[in-house]
């Protein structure tokens, strides 16, 4: 049977766009597909005017016929996944106050239900709390946000976003009689903070461009419209939230933008109490507060801060009223403080050293320390000290690219273990069946890159297997070495699965992240090249049999490579991808531009900035190539890289490539940066992606992959 002829690719209108900045003559013969009215769009998806969403349309057609080929690849990788998942899964519960307070998921239910039994009997009939599954019936999107008990527990303040667009509302649901109370609080960015003595809550309003900068407090029973401001940031690049510390004193007002913070404490006896600086801010300095009632006999605020130098942070003592600060934990270059918790008798600190992480407990009466650590080459390990803060149990949550995570309890006092909880893999897992290696790519720095690496037993190291090289590289985030079913889909084909743990990450310390941003942000895509020719010569994969995958800043960095190296990739998968760097930086009115220019510069006001961003901005830089096949995933209502940035990237690259191979945008029309909401329609969204890179590399599985492909052999 012979396959139905491929249609044309559509090809975008150029139309007349010239703008100039420092000088230079900039040309954009695709602005037109940024909707003059996104904001209301980001709202109301059903206003996208008629021309920009007939190209989004004949993109996403195109892409379905590249890609249906693929439809029964896709339904086994689906089936697969899916087999993975536990499908009535339930979270390890944490106790709070009188209840213990669990989510779970039913067989077949696509969203989480929040649930509760009392903290004493184990045995009781739980209580149901919110059912996500019920809340989404009639939309087409839906993602519950946050959900906070009130302090009596009669009360439950959540929230949800119904449009992908991340302004969520939120609701107040009487937990006696299941019903909402007619507080329905719009445009939040989903926390809410309750007054101890419950009258109401603390919240961040995000603005008409999507910025969080207020915080306002909503009394039970009033008008939304009528909630008073309690704090506003007069700068548009820096975010507002809100937070409870965990001795249950205070509100955080935390401000900051990706360089500096500062922190606004609130009494949370009532509603009124008025926010307190805690230190004022200071370029480039930042801070998280915790806080403890009664240290050393006073009330102390305990700091985890890189001031005076502690590049890779320090945790520090501020007594409340005043007073000399002192370090409780002093900087030690290389050893990255990630987090910390107090609670009453311990301070329990999540720290990284040479990419991997452990966990560190000081007696708070004594200073002793021991750290819980593990032998693996590489793991991913996270720490949860819950809401409680009279405790002596902190729980983490271990696991590795081949070995699924397992939740402890762990006693502060006694250093016993109980394992709590071993994800489970219906269809089978078999940890052994895998290797995990841990590589060191060098730089052209000299710099040791991370590489972090799963592959099935026996695999032949001959160069001859596929490889997926995932990546990332920005604001400071770190990429775990965790496990996850999905990938063992493509690792179970012969595929290598690599993580590259680049700059701009801070997987080996802040300093690594600094040297990824601002004038050193190419750092981080000579990293990742350096990662992909380290697979090459190691004889882990050859150049040409690489699949690329990054998204959001890493599909910044997928686009960057794919014009730097194409020779290197078979595919390119870029999610949401923030390609159009030069031109969104210079445009003030987009939701995260101010936000943003600590992180890559203001090309508007800096002509230094604008010269590096323009140099190596995806769109900017697009030009005539052999480009591996690309397939750019974006959402409609993602109000953090919008629609048109990969719409026009996609359409530059598309006239440009010399290769033939195809280059496909799919737009997700009802969903924003996170893609699908429901946890089986994102199975769907991960394995058309895994469908491409197999075809990308000439899978024999990917076998009715249209002639377009042009994979090597």
């Amino acid at each position: 049977m012979v396959a139905a002829p491929l249609p044309p690719p559509p090809v975008a209108e150029r139309r007349p766009h010239v703008t100039a900045a420092h000088g230079v003559r900039l040309e954009d013969p695709y602005a037109w597909l940024r909707a003059d009215n996104w904001q209301e769009v980001m709202r109301r998806p059903e206003t996208l005017p008629a021309d920009v969403r007939a190209y989004l349309e004949a993109e996403n057609a195109y892409a379905k016929a590249l890609l249906e080929p693929l439809d029964p690849l896709k339904a086994a990788l689906v089936a697969e996944m899916r087999g993975r998942i536990k499908e009535d899964d339930s979270t390890v519960p944490t106790a709070y106050g009188p209840f213990a307070y669990a989510v779970r998921f039913r067989t077949g239910g696509q969203h989480p239900i929040v649930v509760r039994r009392p903290a004493d009997d184990p045995s009781a009939d739980e209580s149901v709390l919110l059912d996500g599954d019920g809340l989404a019936e009639g939309h087409a999107f839906f993602q519950l946000g946050s959900w906070s008990p009130s302090p009596d527990h009669r009360l439950l303040a959540w929230s949800a976003d119904e449009a992908g667009s991340e302004f969520l509302t939120i609701r107040v649901r009487d937990l006696a009689t299941g019903e909402d109370l007619a507080d329905a609080v719009p445009d939040a960015t989903g926390a809410a903070v309750w007054a101890e003595d419950g009258s109401g809550f603390w919240y961040v309003r995000l603005d008409a461009q999507h910025r969080a900068l207020e915080v306002y407090r909503h009394r039970l029973g009033d008008d939304p419209a009528a909630d008073e401001l309690v704090f506003r940031e007069a700068e548009p690049g820096w975010f507002v939230g809100v937070d409870r510390t965990r001795s249950g004193a205070f509100c955080v007002v935390t401000v900051s933008d990706h360089d500096t913070s500062e922190a606004h404490l609130i009494d949370r006896a009532t509603l009124d109490g008025a926010p307190r600086l805690v230190e004022a801010r200071k370029a480039g300095t930042r801070y998280d507060v915790d806080h403890h009632p009664m240290l050393e006999g006073r009330s102390t605020l305990m700091l985890r801060t890189n001031a005076d130098g502690a590049v890779d942070f320090k945790l520090t003592l501020k007594p409340v009223d005043g007073g000399p600060e002192s370090d409780l934990v002093p900087h030690r270059p290389g050893v990255y403080v990630l987090d910390h918790a107090v609670t009453a008798r311990h301070v329990t600190r999540l720290e990284r050293e040479d990419g991997l992480p452990r966990i560190v407990v000081r007696e708070l009466a004594t200073g002793a320390e021991h750290a819980i650590a593990f032998a693996e080459e590489a793991y991913a390990l996270g720490m949860d000290a819950g809401p409680t803060f009279d405790t002596d149990l902190v729980r983490f949550v271990y696991s590795s690219p081949a070995t699924p995570s397992e939740t402890w309890d762990y006693d502060l006092a006694t250093r016993a273990r109980t394992l709590r909880k071993r994800q489970e893999v219906p269809s089978g897992h078999d940890p052994e069946a895998y290797v995990v290696r841990r590589l060191q790519a060098p730089a052209p720095d000299g710099a040791l890159v991370p590489v972090t690496v799963i592959h099935r037993q026996g695999l032949a190291l001959d160069g001859r297997a596929p490889c997926l090289l995932y990546g990332y590289g920005a604001y400071g985030i770190s990429m775990p070495a965790s496990f996850s079913g999905g990938r063992l889909s493509l690792v179970d084909r012969g595929f290598v699965y690599a993580i590259a743990h680049i700059r701009g990450g801070a997987d080996k310390g802040w300093g690594w992240y600094l040297d990824g941003k601002l004038d050193k942000k190419t750092n981080t895509f000579s990293d990742f090249i350096a990662a992909a020719e380290t697979l090459v010569n190691e004889n882990f994969t050859s150049a040409g049999r690489i699949v690329s995958h990054g998204g959001s800043a890493g599909g910044m960095l997928m686009g960057a490579v794919a014009n730097l190296r194409p020779d290197l990739f078979a595919g390119v998968l870029a999610e949401v991808p923030f390609v159009d760097v030069l031109t969104t930086m210079m445009d003030e009115s987009l939701p995260l531009t101010p936000p943003e220019w600590p992180e890559w510069g203001d090309p508007i006001r800096d002509a230094e900035a604008f010269a590096r961003i323009r140099s190596y901005s995806p769109v900017d830089n697009v030009a005539p190539r052999p480009y591996p096949a690309i397939l750019a995933l974006a959402g409609l209502t993602d109000p953090r890289v919008t629609y048109w940035e990969p719409a026009k990237w996609v359409a530059r690259l598309r006239a440009a490539t010399t290769s033939g191979r195809p280059i496909a945008l799919r737009t997700n029309m009802d969903a924003g940066h996170g893609g699908a909401s429901g946890r089986f329609d994102r199975l769907e969204e991960v394995a058309l992606a895994y469908a491409f890179a197999l075809a990308a590399v000439g899978h024999p599985d990917a076998a009715a992959a249209p002639p377009a492909f042009g994979a090597p052999g």
